[in-house]
């Protein structure tokens, strides 16, 4: 970080990209590195670039996209406009970031091995933010008592942020608007998770589900409803990364001290094991005869529910409900009897609380696996430190 920050040695700078084709495996990877974390709630991809030393590369990079450049834009002096931008840095990394999200919501939905694997996938990351406090700590040079103050002040920001509430929010353009401006500008601020903001803010699930619409048949629906999210997370950006370069160059130690303190207070909520509590809501309901195949092993009420984000389960006597009255429908088989047919409800199940706690011999195999898992992060961040 030392060095990086002696290469750039103010946020504040003006300079022009110095980025180059060369780097186009690199900071993809590191990309994907920062995506792969944004997609976790309490992981924020702003601590990854810490870790692989871009963080204030990324934030020069960002203001330089500012008033004078909008200005040439709407003037169409695009060649001026695309100057001063740092546009290859952008580009190469962000086309990281955007392969790892498509990745983790449609290839490997993390999102779901977050339900079936917690152990796994939370101790990685908590081994990751772990050894990145390690590398941040040695960052700083010169140690004073005042950097324990400002470490003290982060961390209890931080614990204060992880332990808020889900509250119901609505899904109105305006306030996904909001919910974009706050994520993003969490994203980019170690060890305050945006994912978990959006959590907080119950527009998680609604954003990786309107992700995982674009590329098929839903694309045009999800990306109307993802723009007013866009569009905050543009402005959000703009803004916020400014008020961050301001004090990363004026009161570097101090920021950074604190930025240890948040990530020291986001340990709480990675802690790979925590008794989660979830509320489960019927998102979709539809008749179905109940002969056909994909019936057949769904639960029923009352059943054990599976350890996933959303699933289906069989109603075998339907409540009265004009829903249910206006979509179910008698089939009438070919000899003209009626088929019978049983009621299919799409639950979604969303955190509410979680509390964590040490592991016993009890639970001997989720024991290691957490442990296993934390060594790896510990492991990956001394290889992300080659990346730098």
């Amino acid at each position: 970080m030392v060095d990086e920050v002696r290469k750039h040695p103010s946020p504040d700078s003006s300079e022009k990209d110095q980025s180059s084709l060369k780097e186009f495996s690199i900071l993809w990877l590191k990309g994907f590195f920062m995506g792969s974390a944004d997609v976790v709630p309490g992981v924020s991809g702003g601590t990854m670039a810490l870790i692989l030393g871009i963080y204030e590369r990324l934030l020069s990079a960002i203001k330089s996209v500012n008033g004078a450049v909008l200005k040439d834009l709407f003037s169409l002096r695009l060649a001026k406009a695309v100057g001063q931008i740092h546009l290859l840095f952008l580009v190469m990394l962000f086309s990281g970031i955007a392969t790892a999200l498509a990745f983790f919501t449609k290839i490997v939905p993390l999102q779901v091995y977050m339900f079936t694997h917690p152990e796994i996938v939370f101790g990685l990351f908590f081994g990751l933010i772990l050894g990145s406090i390690y590398v941040l700590l040695k960052a700083i040079e010169q140690r004073h008592l005042s950097m324990m103050v400002f470490i003290v002040v982060g961390t209890a920001i931080g614990l204060w942020i992880v332990q808020l509430v889900p509250t119901q929010t609505p899904e109105h353009p305006l306030f996904v608007f909001f919910s974009g401006v706050i994520a993003i500008t969490a994203m980019i601020l170690p060890g305050i998770s945006g994912s978990y903001l959006l959590l907080i803010m119950r527009k998680y699930d609604f954003v990786l589900s309107n992700i995982g619409k674009l590329g098929g048949p839903e694309t045009m629906e999800g990306f109307w409803a993802l723009l007013p999210f866009i569009i905050g997370a543009v402005v959000g950006l703009a803004l916020f990364s400014r008020v961050l370069s301001w004090l990363l160059a004026r009161y570097h130690r101090a920021t950074l001290s604190v930025l240890i303190g948040f990530l020291l207070g986001s340990l709480l909520v990675i802690w790979p094991f925590q008794d989660r509590e979830y509320i489960e809501q019927v998102s979709e309901v539809e008749m179905v005869l109940a002969n056909e195949v994909s019936v057949q092993h769904l639960p029923g009420i009352g059943d054990d529910a599976p350890a996933l984000p959303e699933y289906m389960r069989v109603v075998p006597t339907p409540k009265e409900s004009s829903l249910v009255d206006e979509e179910s429908s008698t089939q009438e088989s070919i000899d003209g009897t009626a088929e019978a047919e049983v009621l299919v409800e799409t639950v979604k199940r969303k955190l509410i609380s979680s509390t964590p706690y040490w592991p016993d011999a009890t639970n001997e195999p989720n024991r290691w696996m957490g442990f296993t898992s934390i060594l790896m992060g510990l492991m990956l961040v001394t290889g992300l430190e080659r990346l730098r």
